[in-house]
Formats: structure tokens, C-alpha cells, sequence
């Protein structure tokens, strides 16, 4: 039995959110990586403590706060309610946000390493040579950091490509909104339509199959992912 038109639908949900997800939060999380690199502060083991909290915490457990935090009584669901806007809870938009915190330590550590591996002295340059802030990101920081940028983006998009827990938590089983592949091979099996589940389950193996080796083949070339 091959795919069906629901298991497609949740496919693309998948990728829809591991891309988009990714995607901001290297943006909103690059400038905290560039922080905890070169901050002094004696207190900053405490922000990176709380960064790699989801690394230990289970999945369910920061499903069921963020659900609290983004439904209609909660401090951000709550706060949109009263402006007229509808909670995030059961939302794309509200599983995009709980994949972001989930994979939080996934891009901020390696941006990190990267921030702190670039040292200052070419910024040090930069400067002497009157360049912009703007200029001086693009031309030094960016290139220097590229190889952490990247693994930034694989390993958040992995971690996000094969999450169950936290999005059933916050997002439910909406078909072709927060019904991600996980969730839908967990339904195939609930029913025992075994055939389904093995088929869509196919998909994720070849699908992390190539990923791992976009990694391994990206780090044999430009040694982006240490660990590997």
C-alpha cells in the first residue's frame, strides 16, 4: 500500500514546519549565541543552563507548558484573545513556536562555538577600517562562521523532522495543519493499518537517511559537525 492523500498532506507539514521553524530561529537566536560568546557575565552558565533544558526535559512536559503558555488562558494566548486575535494553541503558527524552543540548544551551541572559535581580532580590523556593523557581519563574522551557521540548520531541521511528543502536546492532529508524519504513523498504527505505517514510515528512514548524509558529506568537506 503506498501513500495516501493524508499521509502526503502531513509529509509536506513536516518539512513545512523543520524549514520554517529552522529558519527563524537562527535568525532570532543567532544574536544570544553571539552574546553568551563574548558576554563576561559571571551569571551567563544560568542562560545557557535554561538553553539546554530541552536537550533533558521530556518532550510531553514542555508540550504541556507551552500549551498552557499559548492557549486562550495563557500569558501569550491570552494576551492575543483580548486583542482580538485567536490563540496559538492547535495552530501551525503555535507548533512552529514549540519546535523553535525545542531545538533551541541545536542552534544556539553551535553559533556559539563558532562565535567564540572566530575570535576578535578580525572584527578588531574591521573596525580600524571604518566598517559598518552591517558591513562587518557580512564580510568577517558570516564567513568565518559559516561552518556553525550550517550545522545550526541541519541539526535543527533533523531535530524538528522527527519530533512527536511536544507538537501532539500543542498542536493536536489537525490534518493538513499540525498533523506532522510522526503523528500520522502513530494513527496508522493505533488503527493497525500496519501496511500505511510502514509505507510513510519508509519515507522518514530515506528522508533521514539523506539528511544524516548531507551532514557527513558537509562535514567531510568543511568540517561543519565536530561530533561526527
Amino acid at each position: 500500500m503506498g501513500l495516501t492523500e493524508a499521509d502526503v498532506s502531513a509529509f509536506w507539514v513536516t518539512l513545512k514546519l523543520a524549514a520554517v521553524g529552522t529558519v527563524i530561529l537562527i535568525i532570532l537566536a543567532a544574536p544570544l549565541a553571539w552574546w553568551l560568546a563574548h558576554t563576561r557575565w559571571k551569571g551567563k552558565v544560568i542562560v545557557e543552563t535554561l538553553v539546554a533544558m530541552p536537550l533533558v526535559m521530556p518532550p510531553t512536559v514542555m508540550g504541556f507548558y507551552l500549551l498552557l503558555w499559548l492557549g486562550p488562558n495563557g500569558w501569550l494566548g491570552g494576551m492575543l484573545e483580548s486583542l482580538g486575535a485567536r490563540h496559538l494553541a492547535f495552530t501551525f503558527t503555535g507548533i512552529v513556536l514549540g519546535s523553535m524552543f525545542f531545538s533551541l540548544p541545536f542552534v544556539v551551541q553551535p553559533l556559539q562555538n563558532a562565535f567564540s572559535a572566530a575570535g576578535a581580532r578580525a572584527l578588531e580590523v574591521a573596525m580600524t577600517l571604518r566598517a559598518s556593523p552591517w558591513d562587518r557581519f557580512f564580510t568577517v563574522i558570516l564567513p568565518l562562521s559559516r561552518r556553525g551557521f550550517l550545522s545550526a540548520f541541519v541539526l535543527s531541521f533533523a531535530h524538528t523532522f522527527g519530533e512527536f511528543g511536544m507538537i501532539l502536546m500543542i498542536g493536536g492532529n489537525i490534518p493538513g495543519e499540525t498533523k506532522v508524519a510522526s503523528i500520522a504513523i502513530y494513527d496508522h498504527v493505533e488503527t493497525m493499518n500496519y501496511s500505511a505505517a510502514h509505507a510513510l514510515s519508509l519515507v522518514l528512514v530515506g528522508s533521514s537517511f539523506c539528511l544524516l548524509m548531507l551532514i557527513y558529506v558537509l562535514n567531510r568537506r568543511f568540517k561543519v559537525v565536530g561530533a561526527l
